[in-house]
Order: structure tokens, then C-alpha cells, then sequence
């Protein structure tokens, strides 16, 4: 038995790939989750649930640019905490046959407060983009982090952009709106690569993320999507210094 489990839709779908397998696994998605042995297990066809941050980094991605982008095989209830929130903005978002379709204005968007919190409440692995988004709102955002420490520090490399923002404690507030500049940033985490790169598409001028070290774990060809969407990026090979 295990006590005190995650709930993310992640759980749930690796719980019906081990049942599919001949696993007895029961509870997946609540608190506890009880397994039964089994002799062995064999094997299944399964299709992965789509990864709902990727998919919220490029809603996300969408409504920051200005842009009209259909998510194809996004859940929307997997996704609803970052939905709601962006309607909560000005967002236009709607469900569609092939996905979750996602169009923006940026005249129309309002600074909103966030607070990140275990699932289902707002993923704290969309705290990092949703932050970039703040930064092309009009007014002022809080983003509230309740379930990692230390995890505002893309917003120190967003202040080399020209970001005002202020972190007091657990909260950061973002003054958005105002004009970007392009700069040389460095990367921290995985989802700070993410935001870094969101925001130097609607910087003035030329970005350079470095030490994208973490990006491909979270993302697969994250440059090539974006460069299909319109973007005008490039990714330059570093040495592994550099990465």
C-alpha cells in the first residue's frame, strides 16, 4: 500500500498500463494505492496519455505571441487548473475533436494571481511558463510556489531582460507589460528553460538561452515546434561547458 500518493493523470495511466500487464493495482489517482502481487506479468499495447505540461507550455506559448494554435491530443481535463487561469486572463480557449485550441490577443490580457499546489490544483511544473506569460500582461501578477522552494530563479534571468519583478519569500510579483530586451540568459532547471525560451519570443531583439542541459528531458525537439509555429529560433550546438 502506498499512502499519501501523487494524483497526476501520469499515475493513473502507468496504473492501467501494469493492470493491462496482469498488475492489480487499485486506487490510482486518490491518496492510497493499494498492489496485489502477481505471479509475472506480460505484455500489452498501450497508448501514453499525452504529457499535459508540454502541452500547457505551448497553450501557454499560443496566448503569450498573440497566436491561434491547436493543441492536437490535449486532454482538457488534465489540463483544466492552467485553462481556467488562462481564461482568467483574457485567453481564448476551447475544446476541440482534435484537441484543445488556443487563441490570444495580447490587448485583452489581464494580470491574474496564481498559486501552485498539488495536483489537481495549478502543476507547479507550469509555475516557471505561466511567469513568462505574466510578463506580457498588463499590470501586476503574483505567482504564489507552495510545493518547491527556491524555484523562482528563471525570474532573475528574466531581469537581465528587463523584467520588474520583486520575490518575497514564496511569492513573486510581476509587473508586466512592459517592453523586453533580448539578452544572453542562463538556464537553471527544466522549466526554466521552457519560460526563458517563451520569453525571448516577445523580447526585443536577439536571445541566447544557455545550458539547455535539462531541456531535451523535458521537451523533444522543443526549437522545431516553435520554428513551426512562426518562431525564429535556432538551436546552436555548445560545448559541453556551455550546455
Amino acid at each position: 500500500m502506498i499512502e499519501n500518493a501523487a494524483r497526476e493523470p501520469e499515475i493513473v495511466d502507468l496504473a492501467i498500463l501494469l493492470n493491462e500487464m496482469g498488475a492489480k493495482v487499485k486506487g490510482a489517482g486518490t491518496e492510497t494505492i493499494t498492489i496485489t502481487g502477481v505471479e509475472k506479468l506480460h505484455g500489452t499495447t498501450h497508448n501514453v496519455v499525452q504529457d499535459r505540461i508540454e502541452a500547457g507550455t505551448f497553450m501557454v506559448a499560443a496566448a503569450m505571441t498573440g497566436g491561434d494554435v491547436l493543441i492536437k491530443d490535449a486532454v482538457w481535463e488534465h489540463n483544466r487548473p492552467l485553462i481556467a487561469k488562462l481564461l482568467e486572463m483574457g485567453v481564448e480557449v476551447t475544446e476541440e475533436t482534435e484537441g484543445i485550441r488556443v487563441r490570444s490577443q495580447l490587448e485583452n490580457l489581464k494580470a491574474v494571481h496564481v498559486k501552485t499546489l498539488p495536483h489537481p490544483g495549478f502543476p507547479t511544473d507550469m509555475q516557471a511558463q505561466f511567469t513568462a506569460l505574466m510578463t506580457v500582461a498588463k499590470g501586476e501578477s503574483t505567482m504564489v510556489e507552495t510545493v518547491f522552494e527556491n524555484r523562482f530563479q528563471h525570474l532573475e534571468e528574466m531581469r537581465r531582460m528587463g523584467l520588474h519583478s520583486e520575490i518575497i519569500r514564496d511569492t513573486a510579483r510581476i509587473v508586466g507589460g512592459q517592453p523586453l530586451q533580448g539578452a544572453e540568459v542562463l538556464s537553471t532547471d527544466l522549466r526554466a528553460s521552457a519560460a526563458l525560451i517563451l520569453t525571448g519570443l516577445v523580447a526585443q531583439g536577439e536571445t541566447v538561452v544557455g545550458k539547455l542541459v535539462h531541456l531535451d528531458r523535458g521537451y523533444y525537439r522543443f526549437h522545431e515546434k516553435l520554428a513551426q509555429l512562426g518562431a525564429k529560433i535556432q538551436r546552436i550546438e555548445a560545448s559541453d561547458e556551455d550546455e
